[in-house]
C-alpha cells in the first residue's frame, strides 16, 4: 500500500487506551531513527498502520514507503521480488525488474509476514541488511540501496528461533526497536471511538449523514471479541453504511456473527466506558429482543413478503412464521415494521 504525501497521524491516532497512546508516543521517539523495527501483532491490529506512521513521521517521509507481504509469495518468488532480476535469468524474464529493496531506494520497506519467509531465503536477507547491498537473479554485480527496514509478524520470532524456524542472527537484526500491537480484545476502550470514527469516515464517502447508533448496537460492538481486529471492526461499519436502509442503526443493520458473538462473550467488565448497559442481562431476553429485531427489519426491507424476508434471513418461510409468533410480532401490512404484540 503506497500512503498518499498528504498522510498525517492524525489520520491514525484514533484510541484512547493507554497502551495505544504509549505505543504512539514511542512511535514518534524512534521515528527519528534509521534503526531495524519489528513489529508484532496478530492479523488485523494495524501494523502497516503503524510502519506508515514510522516511515511519514521521518527524515524518509519525502521517499518512497514500500509494502509487501511474504506471505503472498513462494520460495521461488521471493527472492526475486524483494532483490528483482535480469533480462533471461528464467524463463519469462524478458527484461530487467528492480527488486523492492531497490524501489525503496532512500525510503522505507515494510517487509509484513516476516514469519513466512522461508529460512533458505532468511540467509539472503540477512546478507542484504548487513552489506546494504543486493544482487539482482541472474545478474553479477552488487546495488547499493540505502533502505530503513521494518518488519511485520502475526507469531513470536523468538520462540520460532527456538523452534528452529527462524535464523537467531537475522532475528537480532531485526529485533533493534521491538512494538508490540495489542489485539482489540484487550483495549475494548477503543471500540466506540474506532467505530464513530469508520462510520464517520465511510458516512462522508457514500455523501450521506452519520445514522443514529441504538445502544443495543453500541453494546454488542462493545461485548464482541473482534478476531480479525481492526480490520474486522472497519468492514463490520462499512457493512453497516452501505446496509442501513434508515436513519438509526438497528441489530438488522449487524452481521449476525457479531451479534450472537457478543451474547456469547462473558468476559466484558460491566464498568468499561463502552455504553449504559444494565449490570445484569437476561441472555434469553437479549436474543429474543435481537430475533425480532431482525425479523422486524427483514419484513420492512422485504416490504412485507414473508417469503422474501426469509430469504433475507437465510431461513425457511415457515420456520419465519414460527418465529414470528414465538417472538409476539403481529403480522405487519406491506411496507410497515412488525410490532410486539402487548402483552
Amino acid at each position: 500500500m503506497r500512503v498518499p504525501s498528504q498522510f498525517s497521524l492524525d489520520q491514525v491516532i484514533v484510541g484512547q487506551s493507554s497502551r495505544m497512546r504509549a505505543i504512539f508516543d514511542f512511535v514518534k521517539v524512534v521515528s527519528k531513527s534509521d534503526s531495524s523495527v519489528i513489529i508484532t501483532g496478530e492479523s488485523g491490529t494495524g501494523k502497516e498502520v503503524i510502519a506508515n506512521m514510522l516511515h511519514y513521521s521521518s527524515a524518509r517521509r519525502h521517499h518512497p514507503f514500500v509494502a509487501v507481504s511474504c506471505a503472498l509469495f513462494s520460495e521461488t518468488l521471493i527472492e526475486t521480488e524483494l532483490f528483482g532480476h535480469e533480462r533471461g535469468a528464467f524463463t519469462g524474464a524478458i527484461k530487467d525488474k528492480p527488486g523492492r529493496f531497490e524501489l525503496a531506494q532512500g525510503g522505507t520497506l515494510f517487509l509484513d509476514d516476516i514469519d513466512d519467509v522461508p529460512l533458505s531465503m532468511q540467509v539472503k536477507l540477512l546478507r542484504a541488511l548487513q552489506n546494504r547491498e543486493v544482487e539482482r537473479v541472474g545478474g553479477t554485480r552488487t546495488i547499493p540501496v540505502n533502505v530503513r527496514v521494518i518488519t511485520g509478524t502475526k507469531r513470536d520470532l523468538r520462540q520460532m528461533v527456538l523452534d528452529g524456524k527462524f535464523r537467531e542472527d537475522l532475528y537480532y537484526r531485526l529485533n533493534v526497536l521491538p512494538i508490540v500491537l495489542p489485539p482489540l480484545r484487550e483495549r475494548r476502550e477503543d471500540v466506540p471511538v474506532l467505530m464513530d470514527h469508520f462510520l464517520r469516515r465511510f458516512a462522508r464517502e457514500k455523501g450521506i449523514d452519520v445514522p443514529e447508533i441504538s445502544p443495543v448496537v453500541r453494546y454488542a460492538f462493545g461485548a464482541y471479541r473482534w478476531p480479525g481486529n481492526v480490520r474486522e471492526l472497519e468492514n463490520a461499519c462499512e457493512r453497516i453504511i452501505q446496509t442501513c436502509t434508515c436513519g438509526t442503526v438497528r441489530v438488522g443493520c449487524m452481521a449476525a456473527s457479531v451479534l450472537f458473538g457478543a451474547s456469547e462473550n462473558q468476559e466484558v467488565a460491566p464498568e468499561l466506558p463502552l455504553i449504559s448497559a444494565p449490570r445484569s442481562i437476561s441472555l434469553d431476553d437479549r436474543l429474543k429482543e435481537v430475533e425480532s429485531n431482525l425479523i422486524g427489519w427483514a419484513l420492512k426491507v422485504a416490504d412485507g413478503n414473508k417469503s422474501k424476508a426469509a430469504e433475507l434471513l437465510n431461513i425457511k418461510r415457515s420456520t419465519l412464521g414460527d418465529r414470528i409468533a414465538r417472538c409476539g410480532l403481529m403480522e405487519s401490512p406491506a411496507g410497515e415494521e412488525a410490532r410486539a404484540v402487548p402483552a
